[in-house]
C-alpha cells in the first residue's frame, strides 16, 4: 500500500501494526504503536498488545496461506480507517474487512472492526472490493471537500437510515451510482427497491451511527443497526465515495453482535 499524501503517518503505522500481527514478521512493531491499554472491540480478542500478538499467531497457525490486501484508507484527526480483502483459503472469494484505529499520543489506543465473508455472487454484478468510480484509485481525492462530503453523508444516512426516507436516494445519489453491498441492485432503482423491501419487512428496524471518518472524497460510517427490538443486532459500517456533490459509489461490511465478547467492551 503506497501512501504519499500528507496526514497519513497513522495510516501507515495501522497498516505496518496490522501485518506484523497478522503476517507475522517483527512483532516488536506491536509493542512500539500500541499503547499498554489498548481497548479492543473486535469480540474475539482480549484487550491490550499481548493478546494482539496472541490472537494473530492464532490466526496465522489456522489460515497459514492467508493474503491481505488494503484496497482503500480514510484517515481523520485521530481516527483511521482500512478497508482490505482477507483471503484466508486460497480460491475463496475472501472476506470484506474493516478496521478502525484511533491514536493517541502516536500509538494506537483503540480498535473495532468488521468481518464479512464476500458471496460468490452478488446482486448488483459488482464485487465488495473494486472501485467502479474511480478506476485505479485506493486513496481519497479532493481533500478541501471533505467537510462538505462528510455532512452530506452524514445528513443522507440520517434521512434513509435513521427516518428511513426513500426520498433520499432520489436528492442525494448520483446518477452512475455503483452498488457494491452484495444484496442490492445497482444504481439508484436498485438502492430504492432494496431498501424500500427491507424497511417493510422490518418496520421497527433501528440505525444508530456511531461514529463517521471522512478523508477527500470518502467518508465511512461506523453503525449499530438493529432489525427487531430486543435483537443484539449488528456492527455495520458503510462507505461511501461522493463525487460533485453526489455520492457515486457504496461498499460496506456487516457482522452480527455476539452474546459475550473476550474483551468485556461492546462492538461500538
Amino acid at each position: 500500500m503506497v501512501l504519499t499524501v500528507e496526514g497519513t503517518r497513522n495510516t501507515e503505522l495501522a497498516v505496518r501494526v496490522l501485518r506484523a500481527a497478522f503476517e507475522g514478521g517483527d512483532t516488536a512493531v506491536i509493542d512500539r504503536y500500541v499503547r499498554p491499554d489498548y481497548i479492543q472491540h473486535n469480540p474475539l480478542a482480549p484487550d491490550g498488545p499481548d493478546a494482539m500478538k496472541a490472537f494473530g499467531a492464532a490466526w496465522r497457525q489456522q489460515f497459514p496461506d492467508a493474503a491481505y490486501d488494503e484496497l482503500r484508507a480514510v484517515s481523520e484527526g485521530d481516527l483511521v480507517l482500512l478497508h482490505s480483502k482477507g483471503v484466508l483459503v486460497p480460491g475463496t472469494p475472501g472476506l470484506a474487512v474493516f478496521d478502525i484505529f484511533r491514536f493517541q499520543d502516536g500509538r494506537i489506543a483503540e480498535h473495532w472492526d468488521i468481518l464479512q465473508e464476500a458471496p460468490q455472487t452478488t446482486a448488483n454484478g459488482n464485487d465488495m472490493f473494486a472501485t467502479l468510480s474511480r478506476p485505479g484509485g485506493g486513496t481519497p481525492g479532493q481533500r478541501w471537500f471533505t467537510a462538505y462530503n462528510k455532512k452530506l453523508v452524514s445528513d443522507y444516512v440520517d434521512q434513509l437510515l435513521v427516518r428511513k426516507d426513500l426520498t433520499a436516494v432520489d436528492v442525494y445519489l448520483g446518477p452512475e451510482y455503483h452498488e457494491h453491498s452484495p444484496n442490492i441492485s445497482d444504481g439508484a432503482t436498485g438502492v430504492r427497491a432494496g431498501l424500500g423491501a427491507w424497511f417493510e419487512k422490518f418496520p421497527q428496524l433501528s440505525v444508530v451511527p456511531k461514529r463517521a471518518i471522512a478523508e477527500g472524497d470518502l467518508v465511512a460510517v461506523h453503525s449499530h443497526y438493529v432489525d427487531t427490538p430486543g435483537e443484539r443486532g449488528r456492527a455495520v459500517i458503510d462507505l461511501f465515495r461522493v463525487r460533485d456533490g453526489k455520492i457515486v459509489e457504496h461498499w460496506d461490511g456487516s457482522q452480527d453482535v455476539p452474546e459475550k465478547a473476550a474483551n468485556g467492551n461492546t462492538m461500538f
